[in-house]
């Protein structure tokens, strides 16, 4: 992967959680001690750690994230729906750090980088997709003995998931400001909504490197969703006419159509597992479920990219 020092965005402001997610103490060892270790041991795993943890405990945090699965429910399934929930979030947050660092790339013209980076985002992407699998499992039946539970809580509060929409480029006010009552949640939102998105990035990349950019593509509001542009299609023909490796802006189209391709798979899944479990009744959240997913389905992350193919 790439040689460069990433960009950690920060998502959950700093001290809301006291001293539980501060990093604890821990030896540094080098490539010497580990040999030096091994030999000790005689190849065995180094047992008999001092103190009341040890270090894969410490590094991982694995008491505090073991900790957090509490079903309030005697519903056999509420288990699994807990741990895919957290594990969602988790390569949600995987994710988007892909693509945070993908977009600062683009922002220095390292496009080569980038497309390493957007290699991993889409397996996270596909991963993400796969966590369907278990999901499905879960039954009507099942469901219904935990979901009164939920009172109104729903997936569609995610504000790491919302986080992954806005830096691609599917802006919306109105479920951003969803998170504005949470102190320690708003001004990371407030931010990925006002700033540009990865896809936005690209195309000042495109106007850079020649292209004909229409000024509205350049600059606009960017908490607004993004809406397909004509020269922004016509600038993708033009790298495509030249579909070759060499011609690192096709691969970069054709990876960000990749990644935009597994997560409509991720939308599809996610309809249909919904329709299965629940049917048509109204979501937890208000939304009406299956027919506001439906909506979500038809979306497109990076619309040009997909329209000139007709064209093509």
């Amino acid at each position: 992967m790439p040689h460069y020092q990433p960009h950690t965005p920060t998502i959950v402001a700093p001290g809301r959680f006291g001293n539980a997610t501060l990093l604890r103490e821990m030896p540094m060892t080098t490539p010497q001690t580990r040999e030096q270790t091994a030999a000790r041991t005689s190849g065995e795993p180094l047992l008999g750690h001092p103190g009341e943890s040890n270090p894969y405990i410490d590094y991982q945090f694995v008491d505090l994230l073991l900790s957090l699965q509490c079903p309030r429910s005697s519903g056999y399934d509420e288990m699994c729906f807990i741990i895919m929930g957290q594990v969602k979030e988790l390569l949600f947050k995987g994710l988007h750090f892909e693509l945070y660092n993908a977009r600062e790339q683009i922002r220095n013209d390292s496009v080569h980088e980038a497309l390493e980076i957007l290699s991993r985002a889409r397996e996270y992407a596909r991963y993400i997709t796969e966590s369907w699998d278990l999901l499905s499992t879960i039954s009507t039946d099942g469901f219904n003995q935990f979901r009164d539970f939920l009172g109104t809580a729903s997936g569609q509060f995610s504000f790491m998931y919302r986080h992954v929409e806005f830096i691609l480029g599917n802006k919306n006010v109105r479920l951003a400001r969803a998170h504005s009552n949470v102190p320690h949640v708003w001004p990371a939102m407030e931010q990925a909504l006002t700033s540009r998105s990865l896809y936005d990035e690209v195309i000042a990349l495109l106007s850079r490197r020649g292209f004909d950019i229409a000024p509205r593509a350049l600059d606009r509001d960017w908490s607004e969703e993004y809406r397909h542009d004509d020269s922004v299609e016509k600038a993708w023909l033009e790298v495509y006419a030249d579909p070759v490796p060499a011609n690192e802006l096709y691969r970069l189209g054709e990876a960000l159509c990749a990644l935009a391709d597994q997560l409509s798979q991720y939308r599809w899944r996610h309809f249909l597992s919904v329709e299965k479990i629940i049917g048509f009744k109204p979501g937890t959240g208000g939304s009406a479920g299956v027919q506001w997913l439906r909506n979500v389905v038809d979306h497109r992350f990076f619309p040009e990219l997909w329209t000139m193919r007709t064209k093509m």
